[in-house]
């Protein structure tokens, strides 16, 4: 198995309300919902840079799709990152995600790898991260 990762899905509690956050708020671009004919279809799929995309679907037809039940939001089981290239694009990132509702959960900060980095929550509890590393272009 090749490592990699194709599509990213987030399960979401109200789709409209999702699309919303992150197109109208963070201006990423979709197509808007598509799938809307078919039980549990309902979709939104959002191009992410290097070829990824991100998924918000319901998370009431993740239950059904895969069999388990609805657990609800954990936010400290995953975080994303939004890795930038200086403090300043950190601080501009995260002005726009508190205007576009985001909840705001850690203030930018230096951190202990010399970089400069927040937290904030999506509409669903999904935890971002927004950081500058001087040594991300290094790791892994």
């Amino acid at each position: 198995m090749k490592p990699r990762i194709t599509l990213l899905t987030l399960g979401v509690a109200d789709l409209e309300r999702a699309v919303a956050f992150y197109r109208d708020g963070l201006g990423w671009p979709t197509q808007g919902i598509v799938g809307r004919e078919f039980e549990n279809g309902a979709v939104a799929f959002f191009e992410l840079e290097g070829g990824l995309k991100l998924a918000l679907w319901p998370r009431k037809s993740i239950a059904a799709d895969t069999g388990l039940a609805d657990s609800g939001p954990a936010p400290t089981h995953v975080t994303l990152a939004h890795n930038v290239g200086s403090r300043g694009e950190v601080d501009a990132a995260l002005a726009l995600a508190r205007q576009a509702g985001a909840t705001v959960v850690k203030p930018a900060a230096d951190t202990f790898y010399g970089g400069y980095a927040a937290y904030f929550q999506d509409p669903d509890g999904h935890l971002w991260e927004v950081s500058f590393n001087p040594g991300f272009k290094d790791l892994g």
